[in-house]
C-alpha cells in the first residue's frame, strides 16, 4: 500500500517537473527585450564619439518603441542610460523623465534616480 502511494507522488512529481522544463523551453524570448542596449552601452565607453548621443537617443527611443509593441519591457538601465544621453544634449526634461520611467520599472535604482534627478534640478 505504502509502496503504490510512493509511485503515485513520484509519477506526479515526474509530471510537475516535466511541465516546468516544458514551460521553461517555450520562453525563448527571455526576461526583457534588450534591443541595441548593451552595443549602445559598450561602444560609448569603447569607442567615444564613434556615435552622436543624439544617434544613441534615436535607437534606444526605437528599442523602447519596439519593446512595448511587443509588451515587453527594456531591460534594467535602458532608460538611465537614455536620460544621461538626454543630459548630455541639453535636455533636461527628458532627462528626468527618462530617470523617473527607471525608478517605477526598477524601484532598486530609486535611490541613485533621485541622486540624478536632484542634480539636474539644482
Amino acid at each position: 500500500m505504502c509502496k503504490s502511494i510512493m509511485h503515485r507522488v513520484i509519477r506526479r512529481l515526474s509530471c510537475i517537473v516535466a511541465a516546468a522544463i516544458l514551460t521553461a523551453c517555450a520562453n525563448q524570448h527571455g526576461l526583457y527585450q534588450w534591443g541595441s542596449y548593451e552595443d549602445q552601452v559598450y561602444a560609448m565607453y569603447s569607442s567615444p564619439g564613434k556615435s552622436s548621443p543624439d544617434e544613441q537617443i534615436a535607437k534606444l527611443e526605437a528599442d523602447g518603441e519596439k519593446a512595448r509593441a511587443q509588451g515587453r519591457t527594456p531591460p534594467p538601465g535602458h532608460y538611465a542610460h537614455l536620460g544621461y544621453l538626454y543630459f548630455q544634449t541639453g535636455k533636461l526634461d527628458q532627462a528626468i523623465a527618462s530617470f523617473e520611467t527607471e525608478k517605477v520599472l526598477f524601484p532598486e535604482s530609486r535611490p541613485y534616480m533621485d541622486r540624478l534627478i536632484g542634480r539636474i534640478s539644482k
